[in-house]
């Protein structure tokens, strides 16, 4: 019998607080004992729920990459641990570590399975408001939101601190993942992963325009060019889709809540692969 070629996949959006979820991660399994799963965060919003998933998933594939999404980095008001914005993510980034998962922290892992070579790039960038219409300024952008009622609980649960804000600790994280990303082999192609997408096109079909503001930067609209990507892999909308620009794949790989996937017409394949046309 011919081995099974080892795959690449992605999946993001668990939210495993919700029973159907995890009755998906719990049957998610490889088709190889050599597959990696990249996971693109919103894992959940407890600690406690993160671990199960990330330690069940590590359990059966041979890596899995994580990097955060806004309900990782939540401080719910029931969570044990309390911690609040850079302290509570290095705390989920050494709970990878101790259950042997790759983070935005670590160095990053070559792939050279089916379609790799590649270089497995995990970025955790968070979002800076920019992501609004042109000449709208921020205050104007979240009154607009306010008034349509479309404000993202990350404003109540999803603290900067240390950073003076959101957009501060954004544009820190943008600024270390740029010589992070400088850094790599630049012979090798990428596979970008970030939660938020790196471009404002993903955000054009959301159904309340005012949450775009919530999506992800300006300043990575040409990530995908500057760093030779050949896939990049977000989350965070819930709308699972492909599109194309300057000729790179952008994957979105959503599970997202139930009310969402259990209304369409066929339940979620997940995880997606990376190179879906690998042999």
């Amino acid at each position: 019998m011919r081995k099974r070629q080892e795959r690449l996949w992605a999946v993001s959006d668990l939210h495993v607080a919700y029973a159907e979820n995890r009755e998906i991660v719990e049957a998610l399994r490889p088709e190889s004992d050599g597959d990696w799963l990249l996971v693109a965060g919103d894992t959940g919003e407890r600690t406690a729920d993160i671990e199960w998933a990330l330690t069940l998933l590590k359990e059966r594939f041979a890596v899995v990459v994580w990097t955060p999404g806004n309900h990782d980095l939540w401080t719910p008001a029931d969570d044990p641990t309390g911690l609040r914005g850079e302290a509570r993510y290095q705390h989920l980034v050494e709970m990878c570590r101790r259950i042997g998962v790759l983070t935005p922290e670590d160095p990053y892992p070559v792939w050279t399975g089916a379609g790799g070579p590649a270089t497995i790039a995990p970025l955790f960038l968070l979002y800076d408001y920019t992501f609004r219409p042109a000449g709208m300024s921020r205050e104007q952008a979240r009154e607009w939101a306010e008034e349509s009622g479309v404000v993202c609980t990350d404003e109540f649960f999803l603290h900067p601190d240390p950073h003076p804000s959101r957009q501060d600790w954004c544009l820190a994280r943008v600024r270390e993942s740029e010589r992070r990303l400088a850094a790599r082999d630049p012979e090798l192609p990428t596979v970008l992963i970030n939660h938020w997408p790196l471009t404002r096109e993903p955000t054009l079909v959301l159904r309340y325009p005012q949450f775009a503001q919530w999506c992800g930067t300006e300043l990575t609209h040409d990530w995908h060019r500057r760093f030779n990507a050949s896939v990049v892999i977000y989350g965070h909308l819930h709308i699972p889709r492909t599109i194309w620009a300057d000729g790179v794949r952008f994957e979105e790989v959503s599970l997202g809540y139930p009310r969402e996937w259990g209304a369409r017409p066929h339940p979620p394949v997940l995880p997606k692969p990376v190179f879906p046309d690998a042999t």
